[in-house]
């Protein structure tokens, strides 16, 4: 860390520990500075939560950066924790000369890791339903986070995330990168000019989450199956639900709609540059008549289809023709600029610029929330099979007292936001 906030805190718990004679934790040589890489107080400690699969790879993503310190990791499944903590090791022992390392921690619960004073950021890459809670407990412990998508399961999560985020002054990234590095033609095209003023969009995401019901199996040892339900209502593990299916479950996730949603109706909407829009107006789920698709429309005219892009997961029209153009070859885009992330290395390279620095990153929590409204009331509409009218402002589903029970879950106890 370079900020003198930060530093000063670890300078004296550290020195604190070693003049004591005794740790909480064990202190490796490369935390004192004896690898070569970037000083103790220039360092990023990172402590990593759920690292099994896209929590697994992204973690070894962030060890790519000499600032970036990994030093605990968190999984309910032993076989993740312990691979991970391994990955940790081996990795660091490679770049020592003695071929040693012995330095990461690992936890079942969470609430070890986000309290630990030495950690400066949290990753979180749990099932969607434990993204909340999860990141709610590290800011409030002074954390900056870095949160896989969807970042949330409701609408409430969301906004009490970026309340969180902001009263206690925290950088919060939400991890879509694809919103910027695969759809940044369409951002030069549509922003240079190409089709006028846009007036419609076509985005191909499809799929909500349904009850998705199984029998009970023998949970597998190692496996803390309470625990990995948190806060979602309690059912019998299933094999369909761990480790990588559980997004087509309500309890658990959006489906395809949050998950890909996030990528695809966050590259839409910062495409025409209403990231920062709060949400539509109405939600209209097929009907066989009117409305073929899924559709959104919002308060400045535009209206969003969910499916019906051609060439491409996105499409548009607008006042001077249609993008992709049917009608001949893609052409190059404009030399613009268009702010992207800051520093360097993709957007986990933003998201450690902004640790340093204190500022919002690209997919700053707000527009990452921005975005799922957009999803959640998809899914809502689709779920109750009629339309919606929402007030983004106030973040409330108008005159359908039903439909506004679908903005937030109730929580199994403990866990509570």
């Amino acid at each position: 860390m370079t900020t003198k906030q930060r530093q000063v805190p670890r300078r004296l718990f550290l020195k604190g520990i070693l003049a004591a004679g005794t740790a909480p934790y064990f202190i490796p040589s490369s935390a004192l500075g004896a690898d070569g890489r970037p000083a103790p107080s220039n360092r990023i400690v990172m402590g990593f939560v759920g690292v099994g699969g896209q929590g697994s790879g992204d973690m070894g993503g962030f060890m790519g950066f000499p600032e970036v310190q990994v030093v605990a990791v968190c999984d309910v499944d032993a076989r993740h924790r312990t691979s991970a903590k391994n990955n940790v090791e081996g990795r660091y022992a490679r770049q020592k000369a003695d071929g040693t390392y012995k330095g990461c921690a690992d936890y079942n619960d969470y609430r070890e890791l986000v309290t630990r004073p030495d950690i400066d950021a949290v990753f979180c890459a749990t099932p969607d339903h434990w993204h909340a809670l999860v990141t709610v407990e590290a800011l409030r412990n002074g954390k900056d986070v870095y949160c896989e998508k969807p970042e949330t399961l409701t609408i409430r999560e969301g906004r009490i995330m970026i309340e969180t985020a902001r009263r206690y002054g925290r950088v919060f990234s939400g991890g879509s990168q694809r919103v910027w590095e695969d759809y940044n033609w369409y951002h030069r095209m549509v922003r240079g000019g190409a089709i006028g003023d846009v007036l419609e969009a076509w985005v191909n995401v499809g799929g909500a989450s349904d009850e998705m019901l199984r029998p009970a199996q023998t949970v597998p040892d190692g496996m803390d199956w309470d625990r990995w339900l948190g806060p979602a209502p309690w059912r019998p593990y299933n094999k369909d639900y761990h480790p990588f299916n559980w997004r087509g479950c309500r309890d658990f996730s959006g489906g395809n709609m949050t998950d890909w949603g996030a990528h695809h109706y966050g590259g839409t909407l910062f495409c025409i540059n209403m990231q920062n829009c709060p949400g539509p107006v109405e939600v209209i789920p097929p009907d066989g008549k009117e409305y073929k698709f899924l559709t959104w429309k919002f308060a400045n005219g535009l209206v969003m289809h969910d499916g019906g892009a051609w060439g491409g997961p996105m499409s548009f029209r607008g006042t001077k023709g249609e993008l992709p153009d049917r009608k001949g070859p893609r052409k190059a885009p404009p030399d613009i600029n268009i702010p992207n992330y800051k520093g360097r290395g993709g957007i986990f390279g933003d998201f450690l610029h902004c640790v340093r620095t204190r500022q919002r990153p690209f997919r700053d929590i707000e527009l990452a929330h921005h975005t799922l409204v957009v999803c959640h009331l998809g899914n809502i509409a689709g779920w109750l099979k009629r339309p919606i009218k929402f007030d983004p402002d106030k973040e409330q589903i108008i005159g359908d007292p039903e439909a506004n029970r679908w903005l937030d879950r109730p929580k199994r106890a403990p866990w509570t936001l």
